[in-house]
């Protein structure tokens, strides 16, 4: 991967387009590092459409397939990148409005919830998840968008962000630090995440 960061936007296109074309051409593993390098990506599109990591997971997967089954419709493998950042908002779109026509099926009723010891722990966790929400929106749409494409990934792959984002490579690291520094400080003044 560190390769990768080091390459250019246009030998990165190359290079997976060249991947692209061994996809076609039925060569098991090649669209392996393609997935490999172009998820977090799409984890990022995904859910920067609002989805849950439960949705995202499953646009996401569609996405992939929808690869697999159209990799020969593609017309300029060079925009590979930008054809699954397509495809993944399309999906991410449809979903979000399938689950909107769902009606729920059952009413859980106060009754239904059984005391439990761990109940307490989880509102706790509950309160902390509102809280780190509210201080997450009150950051600069920059690094909200920064934020969810680095969280996406064990190792994020900075070229792919940068290309994403528009950021430097090298002010990557930097602007992640202060936004995360900002976000610290928007939490320490919060009074539901002091006292959980």
């Amino acid at each position: 991967m560190s390769g990768a960061a080091a390459t250019s936007p246009s030998e990165r296109n190359a290079r997976l387009a060249e991947l692209l074309d061994r996809v076609r051409a039925g060569e098991s593993g090649a669209l392996e590092p393609i997935v490999r390098e172009l998820n977090p990506l799409l984890w990022h599109v995904a859910r920067s459409q609002g989805l849950s990591a439960h949705d995202a997971a499953d646009v996401v997967q569609t996405t992939w397939l929808g690869l697999v089954r159209k990799a020969d419709q593609i017309h300029t493998p060079a925009a590979l990148t930008g054809w699954l950042v397509s495809v993944t908002k399309r999906e991410a779109w449809h979903y979000a409005k399938r689950a909107a026509r769902q009606e729920p099926t059952e009413d859980v009723g106060v009754d239904a919830v059984a005391a439990d010891p761990e109940l307490d722990a989880g509102l706790l966790a509950d309160e902390r998840a509102v809280s780190l929400m509210r201080g997450f929106r009150q950051l600069t749409e920059r690094c909200q968008e920064l934020l969810k494409a680095v969280a996406m990934a064990d190792r994020p792959d900075y070229a792919a962000i940068s290309e994403a984002l528009g950021m430097p490579h090298g002010s990557i690291g930097p602007t992640r630090g202060r936004c995360l520094a900002k976000l610290r400080a928007l939490l320490l003044t919060d009074p539901l995440w002091s006292r959980t």
